[in-house]
């Protein structure tokens, strides 16, 4: 027998243990027991098991919880505005959303609780805090979806818009144009591409003149006010026969047969001035290539203008006021379609002006104005005022069915409206 001991034993033969500090043994046992803890059941609360049990009960009977806030489905009947020779008839059926909301568990309730205390937190301003004035939303009301832009010519008349009264927070309620782009915003240049002669930067310039005219003729405040719309006619080539001359003519001596509302929106300040700062527009921009390599650009807009009459105050300077001036608020809109055809014509072939336009064709549909008046001016007709001018004598048409063609013979009447 050998006395040699294992390696490792001590002297009583066993294996000697590790020594462990105190101040570690104490945090194992206090770990042990937190996670023992931790780890056990619980029993649920009587409150819970109240809550369960019913729960349970409505289960079973094929009953569901009720919704958190849900309130119950609000709809709008169909309204409709008495029809008149200018256009009053309005129909339609308004629509609402209605949202559902579930308790998911605490950090959802922590989440409602913060938007309830700053709604701001929640992007897009769901609840309407803050008001549209641009887009004419009042408010704390729900905008309605915008038209994408117009890629083709419209094969029907727009569907009747939601029911509604133009007001001064809401100008084209009722009106499909509520859901139109605004203002020049609205006339989107078409990407250019090269044109016979032409590169695809003078094409572009083309255009961009072409949106110039359009925007100057309509869309100017100055040119709404009735004086000279400088910036449109800078656009027009001078040496198109006679075309500036009679333009010119147009605006020194209105008539019947030189009348400026040919080309350009007008209206008189002291009769009506705008209903806010906007104007509504719908239509599409298109070129090609034209007779010996010209570039032709084809232009069908419709601008919607809603309007007031304008105040004593108004009347008396010739002005136009801000504000309601203590005037009338009711809103009247004056809808204008406009198709224009203009050349880039190449100034080594013809006598032009290098980067000016030619006009080809201009037509124009003028809605909720006076008939024969030759004033220069467009009168917009208010429900609250006598008619003014001739009685209408042509059939209803709508001013926002933009599949017509409005392309004129010479032999036109003074019809109504189906709409405005």
């Amino acid at each position: 027998m050998s006395d040699k001991q294992p390696e490792g034993a001590g002297e009583s033969g066993e294996f000697e243990q590790p020594s462990v500090p105190d101040d570690v043994w104490e945090r194992f046992a206090r770990d042990t027991e937190r996670d023992i803890r931790s780890s056990a059941p619980k029993e649920p609360s009587a409150r819970a098991r109240m809550v369960t049990e019913r729960l349970r009960q409505k289960e079973a009977k094929g009953a569901q919880p009720e919704g958190w806030r849900t309130g119950p489905a609000m709809g709008v009947p169909p309204g409709r505005a008495k029809s008149r020779a200018w256009g009053k008839e309005m129909n339609g059926r308004a629509s609402r959303r209605r949202r559902l909301w579930a308790i998911l568990g605490v950090p959802v309730a922590i989440a409602v609780a913060l938007v309830a205390v700053k709604p701001s937190l929640l992007p897009g301003d769901p609840f309407g805090a803050s008001s549209n004035a641009s887009s004419g939303t009042p408010s704390g009301g729900a905008s309605a979806a915008a038209l994408p832009a117009e890629s083709a010519s419209p094969t029907a008349a727009p569907s009747s818009a939601a029911p509604g009264t133009p007001t001064l927070d809401r100008p084209f309620a009722g009106s499909p144009a509520e859901r139109w782009a605004d203002g020049a915003a609205a006339i989107v240049v078409p990407k250019a591409t090269p044109v016979g002669t032409f590169t695809s930067a003078q094409v572009a310039a083309a255009l961009k003149q072409a949106k110039t005219l359009l925007v100057g003729a309509n869309l100017a405040p100055g040119t709404l006010r009735g004086e000279r719309p400088e910036s449109a006619l800078a656009v027009l080539d001078p040496k198109q026969p006679r075309m500036l001359d009679d333009v010119n003519s147009w605006l020194r001596a209105p008539g019947k047969k030189h009348d400026p509302l040919m080309l350009f929106s007008r209206f008189d300040p002291a009769e009506v001035r705008p209903a806010g700062d906007v104007v509504k527009v719908r239509g599409r921009m298109t070129f090609k290539a034209g007779a010996h390599g010209s570039v032709a650009i084809h232009m069908d807009y419709t601008f919607v203008y809603p309007l007031i009459q304008a105040d004593e105050a108004s009347k008396t300077s010739g002005a136009p006021t801000e504000g309601s001036g203590g005037g009338s608020t009711e809103v009247a809109r004056t809808i204008v379609r406009r198709v224009l055809d203009l050349e880039l014509l190449d100034p080594r072939k013809y006598q032009a002006t290098s980067g000016k336009l030619s006009v080809i064709r201009y037509d124009q549909d003028l809605g909720n104005t006076a008939c024969d008046v030759y004033d220069g001016f467009l009168h917009p007709q208010f429900d609250s005022a006598a008619p003014t001018g001739a009685p209408p004598t042509g059939p209803a048409t709508d001013p926002y069915d933009r599949s017509r063609d409005i392309k004129h013979s010479g032999t036109e009447t003074c019809g109504t409206l189906s709409r405005t």
